[in-house]
C-alpha cells in the first residue's frame, strides 16, 4: 500500500471511529490490535493486513467496502489482492469486489457481519472456497454462495485465481446498518 493510500485509509478510519463514538483504546481492544498500531494506521503510518482491516470494519459495524471505499487501488497481503468495484445502495446492501489470489495461497477469513453471505464467481484459475468444513472447488465460470457470517476460507492450487466476489449483507433493521456515505 503506497503512502497516499495509507493516508486516505487512516483519515477515513479515524472519521468512522469518531462517528461511532469509540475511543482509540476501545476500537483497538475490540479489534484485537495494539492501540499504538491503530494510532499509526490512523496517522497513515501503518501497513494493515486484510484481516486487520476486516476486523476494524466489523468492530465499527460497517461493511468492509465502507471502510475501504475511498481507496481506488487494490489492497492486500499474503498473496491476496482485493479492490472494491461498487457498493450498492439498495436493501439488502451488496458490495462487489475483484479479488486475485496467488498460487498456493490459503486465506482464512473471520466471520463477517451477522446475516452476511458471499457469492464467488471464478474468472480464471481454480479456487477452493466456503465455510470451514464445507468448501467447494471451483473453476473458471463457476459460482458458489455461502454464509459469510461464519469463518471461511479461500485456497488456491498451483495457479493464480481471479474472481468476482459479492458480499450480501442482511437487510437493514436486522444486523447490518446502512453504509455510511
Amino acid at each position: 500500500m503506497d503512502q497516499s493510500t495509507r493516508d486516505i485509509l487512516g483519515r477515513h478510519l479515524q472519521g468512522l471511529r469518531l462517528e461511532s463514538g469509540l475511543s482509540l483504546s476501545q476500537l483497538a481492544a475490540d479489534a484485537g490490535i495494539a492501540k499504538s498500531n491503530l494510532s499509526r494506521l490512523e496517522q497513515g503510518r501503518g501497513n494493515p493486513t486484510l484481516d486487520t482491516i476486516w476486523r476494524l470494519a466489523i468492530r465499527l459495524n460497517v461493511p468492509f467496502g465502507t471502510l475501504i471505499g475511498p481507496i481506488s487501488v487494490p489492497i492486500g497481503s499474503d498473496g491476496v489482492q482485493v479492490r472494491l468495484l461498487d457498493q450498492g445502495k439498495d436493501d439488502p446492501h451488496v458490495d462487489a469486489y475483484w479479488m486475485s489470489c496467488a498460487p498456493n495461497t490459503l486465506r482464512e477469513a473471520e466471520a463477517h457481519l451477522p446475516g452476511s453471505s458471499e457469492v464467488i464467481t471464478i474468472v480464471s484459475g481454480q479456487l477452493e472456497v466456503g465455510t470451514i468444513g464445507d468448501t467447494k472447488m471451483l473453476s473458471a465460470g463457476e459460482t458458489h454462495t455461502f454464509r459469510a457470517d461464519e469463518p471461511h476460507l479461500y485456497r488456491t492450487g498451483d495457479t493464480w485465481a481471479t474472481l468476482l466476489l459479492a458480499i450480501i449483507y442482511e437487510k437493514r433493521g436486522k444486523s447490518c446498518p446502512a453504509p455510511k456515505q
